[in-house]
């Protein structure tokens, strides 16, 4: 069973950090790219971040950049999403994301998805 679980999430200030994680199982977790995505009540689902199967490339939304860091551990089949400086605007539920290929500075093809994990931040 194809299973990806994300953990880390809760309830911070603005300016503080959390960070969240992803654990896969049941598929080729080095094979796939992966994505973190949020949303909000009433909202569509917003890509966050996206990282090559390999980890090697990784891309943000501009509004994330140089606050978040998306990495990804294949040999322990986690992945990893580091948020400092948060901002309320950054509240949401939080998925992380498995997908077949990696095109136009995103992860495409998405296979898989978790649960989801709140994050959710006060000013």
């Amino acid at each position: 069973e194809v299973q990806l679980v994300e953990s880390g999430g809760g309830s911070v200030q603005a300016g503080g950090s959390l960070n969240l994680t992803c654990a896969g199982s049941g598929f080729l977790f080095a094979g796939y790219c992966m994505g973190w995505y949020r949303q909000t009540p009433g909202q569509d689902r917003e890509e966050v971040a996206h990282i090559t199967s390999s980890g090697s490339r990784t891309t943000y939304i501009d509004s994330v950049k140089g606050r978040f860091t998306i990495s990804k551990d294949n040999a322990k089949s986690i992945l990893y999403l580091s948020m400092d400086n948060l901002k309320p605007e950054d509240t949401g539920v939080y998925y992380c994301t498995a997908g077949v290929s990696f095109s136009r500075n995103r992860c495409q093809s998405l296979a898989y998805w978790g649960q989801g994990t709140q994050v959710t931040v006060s000013s």
